[in-house]
């Protein structure tokens, strides 16, 4: 079975949702079961950990989904290490999606504060997933520090534009010997389709999921697109060619009289 594999872990979904934004704890519910998710990503300034019972952590199934915690929010290293050990004082497995944004307005991730939270959490014991800018230089520099994953933006968040950073992407996929998560961004099916297509290894999405009239049917879709674009990648995609080219041969059964 082609199945995901992060810090030795297996998962035989490729999609990862997140849990923000959405109208209701029903429909967020909804949106997960019908993602087919087994990773889901919750923001730690958003719950309340030393009381699961009373938060959202309670529409979580923690026998059916891996909770990642998410440092959202943190604007330094600092700020990104001290939520991910109290989530991980709280109870929550030892795995983070680390976040560093100062920038209020983009949410662009700091490269530079990211990778020294990084190398700090992956000697804390941390399996480290790093939200980071599509730049192939800091991808290697968080390989090389001991992350578990890359996660290079594919638009700002929650801007539902799709794969603007295409070409970045490919290089960091080309370059990478741990998975590459596209994350941030893609807000149709046909984008997660086109990132796995690519040779992405996962994609995770929220506010395309939370953004709509019905989360439990995007859900779905997305969930179709992350299939389909890595079938697609794994079949071989055609050779693009800047000339025409019949699929049909055109001699051996036209006449010229």
């Amino acid at each position: 079975m082609d199945q995901l594999m992060i810090a030795g872990r297996q998962f035989n979904s490729r999609l990862l949702v997140g849990t923000g934004k959405f109208a209701s704890n029903q429909a967020m519910v909804a949106a997960m079961e019908h993602s087919g998710s087994e990773i889901v990503t919750v923001a730690l300034r958003r719950v309340d950990i030393d009381n699961p019972e009373d938060s959202l952590l309670s529409h979580i199934d923690s026998e059916r989904y891996l909770l990642l915690p998410n440092t959202s929010g943190a604007r330094d290293a600092e700020e990104a290490v001290r939520l991910a050990r109290l989530a991980r004082a709280a109870g929550c497995e030892p795995w983070i999606k680390l976040e560093v944004t100062p920038d209020p307005y983009y949410l662009l991730p700091d490269p530079i504060e990211t990778l020294k939270a990084a190398e700090i959490l992956v000697k804390d014991g941390f399996v480290v997933l790093p939200y980071m800018p599509a730049d192939p230089v800091l991808a290697k520099h968080l390989e090389e520090a001991g992350t578990a994953t890359v996660m290079p933006l594919g638009a700002p968040i929650g801007t539902n534009r799709g794969v603007r950073t295409r070409d970045l992407i490919a290089i960091i996929i080309e370059q990478s010997s741990i998975p590459v998560i596209v994350d941030a961004g893609l807000g149709a099916p046909s984008h997660a389709a086109e990132a796995m297509e690519m040779g992405a290894d996962a994609v995770l999405v929220n506010t395309a999921l939370a953004d709509t009239p019905n989360p439990a049917a995007m859900a779905q879709a997305f969930r179709k697109g992350v299939e389909a674009g890595r079938e697609a990648y794994l079949a071989g995609l055609g050779t693009q060619r800047q000339q025409a080219e019949a699929s049909s041969p055109l001699t051996g059964f036209l006449r010229n009289e």
